[in-house]
């Protein structure tokens, strides 16, 4: 991929681990540049933007498992691209970068980098403002890189992590790579939240004890402040109920001190004026 990291390059590395090789595609990660299979045929197994981990790669039809389901599957080469470092996509062309900035998820700043389908070694930095603004970038005879002529830098890590600090003469600066937002969903499953069952009661039929009972009691089915409230209601339509009763029984004692007995009505005169 060029002279993209300083370091230990990989042809001078001493391969000790007999799995290496098949951690080193579990680790490639892709992205989907277009629906699989189309919309027009069937509904998308992957869909574009979606990022997917190299199982096994073979000619034509790559093995693939998805970040955000885990679920496998074969997709065709042509329908991805791998991407190295979060923000180097191999093989996108201009307007297929501007399509996957456009996706939900990508903030002004977003970005990437993608290298040329027809020659290796050429870059351009596609990043999201107002519309997807291009950059070409250059590579002097020495192999470092510019945007600039005034900076360049010895890897195109250099330059990402220098436009993720100072704008520079680019539109905006670096915020974060293409599609760093789409995350897979938690493996905890959610649990709902526990529900309190309170036994039904007829407030009218509490028994008056639990109402002066105090606070402390857990096995009291009512609350204290609740307590307080239907004591109080009791209280008032208790007074009230009390007063009615009095009243009527002040009308029955009336009734019975002015009325008439039925066998003295004959004989027992009325003075209207008493």
């Amino acid at each position: 991929m060029g002279n993209m990291m300083r370091g230990v390059s990989a042809s001078d590395q001493v391969n000790t681990d007999p799995d290496s090789s098949q951690k080193g595609l579990e680790d490639d990660m892709l992205v989907v540049l277009q629906d699989y299979p189309s919309c027009e045929i069937s509904e998308p197994i992957y869909r574009m933007g979606e990022k997917l981990r190299l199982v096994t790669q073979e000619a034509y039809w790559w093995r693939v498992r998805s970040v955000q389901t885990g679920k496998e599957n074969y997709i065709p080469n042509s329908h991805v691209a791998k991407v190295y470092h979060g923000w180097l996509f191999e093989g996108v062309e201009r307007q297929k970068a501007e399509e996957l900035l456009c996706l939900p998820g990508n903030r002004v700043g977003s970005f990437l980098v993608r290298e040329s389908s027809r020659e290796r070694g050429l870059y351009s930095l596609s990043v999201k403002h107002r519309i997807v603004k291009h950059y070409r970038i250059f590579r002097l005879d020495n192999s470092w890189y510019y945007i600039s002529p005034r900076l360049t830098f010895q890897c195109l890590e250099d330059m990402i992590n220098h436009y993720s600090d100072f704008a520079d003469g680019l539109c905006c600066v670096l915020t974060t790579p293409c599609l760093s937002g789409t995350t897979p969903p938690s493996d905890v499953t959610p649990v709902a939240p526990s529900v309190v069952m309170r036994r039904n009661f007829d407030w009218r039929k509490v028994d008056r004890r639990q109402l002066v009972s105090t606070a402390l009691e857990s096995d009291n089915t009512v609350s204290y402040g609740v307590r307080n409230s239907i004591a109080a209601y009791l209280s008032f339509s208790g007074s009230q109920h009390s007063a009615q009763m009095g009243a009527e029984r002040r009308k029955k004692k009336s009734k019975s001190v002015y009325a008439l007995p039925e066998s003295g009505l004959a004989n027992t005169d009325y003075d209207d004026d008493f």
